[in-house]
């Protein structure tokens, strides 16, 4: 029963063998040929053409062209109106015998047919510039919280174009070294192999070494697949066609350590979005309470009025007038004064927000901190352990080719370092993602 399990091992590893290096060979092609895509480039395209990060972009625009549209209410507003009509009833004007002269008409119709009448109003606001004003003001906050909105939007896109990036580059360092790893399998399978034909080792423990050999393969191929995916993934945030081709470009494994603690609270405070936001909130509810007070000034303002009888015998025409105009509501049962109430709750709650946005921030970046610096010592223990792995393989291989420990021990240490390059990778990427949300964390691209 066991050898038939190394047996149908063996075959898993031929057929594997083969799927690799059909799948492998042209990628392999592809890949050198392939332009080199630097992480900060990464960031640059995606920046560029990311269809959300477009999308926020243009709210700043829709954002600006409302500001100038309220601004456009400080100057006079021209009316005109035209009415025509036919009279159901005939009016008439009629006055007492004699007024005119005698033997001359007392009545008069008011139109023969169709008739109206057409006015132009020319109004220019007094009072009510002091609450347009305050309206622009209004919508330039407005326009400012979506330039922050868009802000926060990029420094997202960053972040996940980072951690993409670097899950990438991951997985391609993990390749290399399972990539090296199949190459001293297929030593040690060959050095088994004439030690079997010299009954120097176990059959058994000769299949084990094929079996190894083809899981290695095996994990090459998966991890290719992988890699693959990867890149289709930055490819969508880049905001471009899937299939393009790329190679990563290796970064620093190890960086130099981060700025401490108060210092980076106090840039986080000073760049994030979310703090602007909320800070811009407080003076929006700050100006919808004013906006609410204005309502108590009446409306004040110039006007010129022009009418123009259509088609009368009797009405004057031309009529031409300029004055002053207010229109105020003496009496609003209290709806004024409650408006206002409700805004004065808001600006408080715009004040609490704004305290629970900072402390949000805070906590998001003594997290993001400790994060980081707890993923940099386990990459370093990640990395002696790695190390120490491989130092022991290359030791017992020696021992093995001399014939001073077992096929099985061998095995066993490669299974070790296998396992130790898997715990450096993993390692290597949590690092690299807690560097992605400390950068984050502090407001940065």
């Amino acid at each position: 029963m066991m050898l038939m399990k190394y047996i149908k091992q063996l075959a898993w590893a031929i057929a594997g063998t083969a799927l690799m290096a059909g799948m492998l060979s042209p990628g392999e092609e592809t890949s050198g040929d392939a332009p080199v895509l630097s992480l900060s480039r990464a960031v640059e395209i995606a920046l560029e053409n990311n269809r959300p990060v477009n999308i926020a972009k243009l709210d700043i625009t829709k954002s600006n062209w409302e500001v100038a549209q309220t601004k456009t209410k400080r100057f006079p507003a021209i009316t005109t109106y035209l009415f025509a009509s036919g009279n159901i009833t005939s009016p008439t004007f009629n006055f007492p015998p004699g007024s005119f002269g005698p033997g001359l008409p007392t009545s008069f119709a008011l139109s023969h047919g169709i008739t109206g009448n057409a006015s132009v109003q020319i109004a220019q606001p007094l009072s009510q510039l002091y609450q347009i004003n305050l309206a622009v003001r209004l919508q330039q906050l407005s326009a400012d919280l979506s330039s922050e909105q868009y802000k926060g939007k990029r420094q997202s896109l960053a972040a996940n174009v980072k951690q993409a990036y670097y899950a990438a580059l991951q997985t391609e360092s993990a390749l290399d070294a399972a990539q090296a790893l199949v190459k001293q399998y297929e030593e040690t399978d060959r050095v088994a192999r004439d030690y079997l034909s010299q009954e120097a080792v176990l059959k058994s423990d000769s299949l084990q070494a094929r079996a190894q050999l083809a899981q290695g393969r095996y994990q090459i191929i998966q991890l290719h697949d992988t890699l693959e995916t990867q890149k289709e993934q930055i490819n969508e945030l880049l905001g471009r066609d899937l299939d393009i081709p790329f190679r990563t470009e290796p970064v620093p494994p190890i960086t130099p350590a981060e700025m401490d603690l108060k210092v980076a609270r106090q840039t986080a405070l000073a760049q994030r979005p979310e703090v602007k936001e909320a800070t811009i909130d407080v003076s929006r509810a700050d100006y919808d309470r004013k906006l609410a007070k204005a309502k108590y000034i009446p409306d004040v303002g110039a006007a010129i009025h022009y009418l123009e009888p259509i088609n009368t015998e009797i009405l004057p025409q031309n009529i031409l007038s300029a004055g002053l105009e207010l229109k105020w509501d003496p009496f609003d049962w209290g709806g004024r004064r409650d408006e206002v109430r409700q805004k004065d709750v808001g600006v408080q709650q715009s004040h609490y927000q704004l305290q629970e946005t900072q402390a949000q921030v805070l906590l998001d970046v003594d997290n993001t901190f400790r994060k980081l610096e707890e993923s940099r010592t386990l990459l370093e223990v990640a990395e002696a352990g790695r190390d120490a792995a491989d130092e022991k393989l290359r030791e017992v291989s020696d021992q093995f080719k001399h014939s001073a420990v077992l096929l099985r021990d061998l095995l066993q240490q490669q299974a070790s370092v296998a396992n130790a390059d898997h715990e450096y990778e993993q390692s290597l990427l949590s690092f690299w993602n807690a560097k992605a949300a400390f950068e984050k964390a502090l407001g940065e691209e």
